[in-house]
């Protein structure tokens, strides 16, 4: 689950961190409105939850309300397509009008969890602003990081290692330490996955401001996090991603013709990632998860239906904690509620794979079953391209 930048950014204000003056906008007068309260440069930032939206178009500087206006009206009912958000891109229904900063240098700061090492990890680079991604690919010595243990958050030496590595030294070093404490206990508080800080500016007069801000939350931890939890739902746009989440399984939607059904998130790539080596196209990311049920099954499959783009269906199920048979009875409930007749590749390997291949080969419908990942995902990329 992920906060739109707006909503971050009062999480962030709360925690006494810095932001730009401003606030969320939802129509060209309001924005307009709001730019006038502010005075002077503004910039007018669209709200998904994306990245890149700068080099998309979704980011105007401008230095009047009536620009301002101007900038809003362009972006607000619009889709807006980055690297990140698909071919069809996201959905703005706001925008985000604050006051420029007056900006001497920026950083990159992230707070995440290092599960290789079992701990916090506090990740920072002098190389903050666009395409940090890119500089750490070619340079990964720009990137500072940090492991926290849970008992001692970070200690003075380490946040001094990490200024220090950035260059900053008096006021900014200071400020800069007072940040990454106050953002650590508030990645805790909320039960945070990410909080990246993307630009982190050092101004002029050498304080500490958060341009950007992206938090994503542990969905394990929502019931501990309502009210957040509930804001972040709001705010999927694509109407199948929300029946997925209401449901409570994980669904992307993607561009090609291959709609999957897998359980697990690593298998649920893996699964993507051998249908384009084998020249096909996944319409789906569709992870049911390690212990769903038959209703949860059968809904999933409801979902992967509603794209008139899927031509065939890949189950690709390696079953530990999802017994084979209980998989098998969900998706054939659910081939027959929705009265599927898609082409349907299966593949189930596992607790109870027998009972499960029994169940699919006495339901009377015509499942395709095949024991071998590779076999079965060639098989689905040829009957997606029109063979069998």
């Amino acid at each position: 689950m992920n906060l739109q930048e707006y909503q971050a950014k009062t999480l962030l204000a709360t925690a006494g961190i810095a932001i730009p003056r401003g606030r969320v906008a939802h129509s060209a007068e309001e924005a307009a409105a709001v730019a006038r309260e502010i005075g002077g440069p503004i910039v007018v930032k669209a709200q998904i939850l994306a990245g890149a939206r700068g080099k998309a178009g979704g980011v105007k500087l401008v230095d009047t309300p009536e620009q301002a206006a101007a900038a809003a009206a362009g972006m607000i009912g619009r889709h807006l397509i980055t690297t990140q958000s698909g071919p069809k891109g996201d959905p703005v229904e706001a925008v985000l009008v604050e006051e420029q900063v007056k900006i001497a240098r920026e950083m990159f700061l992230a707070f995440t969890i290092d599960r290789s090492q079992g701990c916090e990890a506090v990740i920072s680079s002098a190389a903050g602003g666009m395409e940090v991604e890119e500089i750490a690919a070619r340079d990964p010595r720009a990137i500072l990081h940090v492991s926290i243990t849970p008992a001692s958050g970070i200690w003075p030496f380490q946040a001094r290692s990490l200024s220090t590595g950035l260059g900053l030294s008096g006021r900014a070093a200071s400020a800069y330490h007072d940040a990454v404490r106050r953002l650590l206990t508030l990645f805790r508080e909320l039960d945070c996955s990410l909080l990246e800080i993307n630009p982190l500016a050092v101004t002029a007069d050498e304080r500490i401001v958060a341009l950007d801000a992206k938090i994503g939350l542990d969905d394990h931890a929502a019931y501990r996090q309502r009210l957040l939890a509930d804001t972040a739902r709001r705010d999927i746009t694509d109407p199948v991603e929300r029946e997925a989440d209401h449901i409570g399984v994980s669904y992307v939607h993607l561009d090609g013709n291959i709609g999957c059904v897998v359980n697990g998130a690593g298998l649920a790539m893996s699964t993507v990632d051998i249908l384009a080596h084998l020249g096909g196209r996944a319409a789906n990311f569709l992870d049911v998860g390690g212990g769903a049920d038959s209703a949860k099954v059968a809904s999933s499959l409801r979902l992967i239906l509603q794209d008139p783009a899927v031509r065939t269906i890949f189950v690709n199920i390696f079953g530990g904690i999802l017994r084979c048979d209980v998989f098998a009875r969900g998706f054939i409930q659910g081939v027959k509620a929705a009265g599927a007749n898609l082409p349907m590749v299966m593949r189930l390997v596992g607790t109870n794979q027998e009972e499960g291949r029994r169940v699919l080969a006495e339901s009377g419908l015509p499942f395709i079953v095949e024991d071998d990942l590779e076999a079965a995902a060639r098989r689905a990329v040829a009957i997606a391209a029109g063979g069998n």
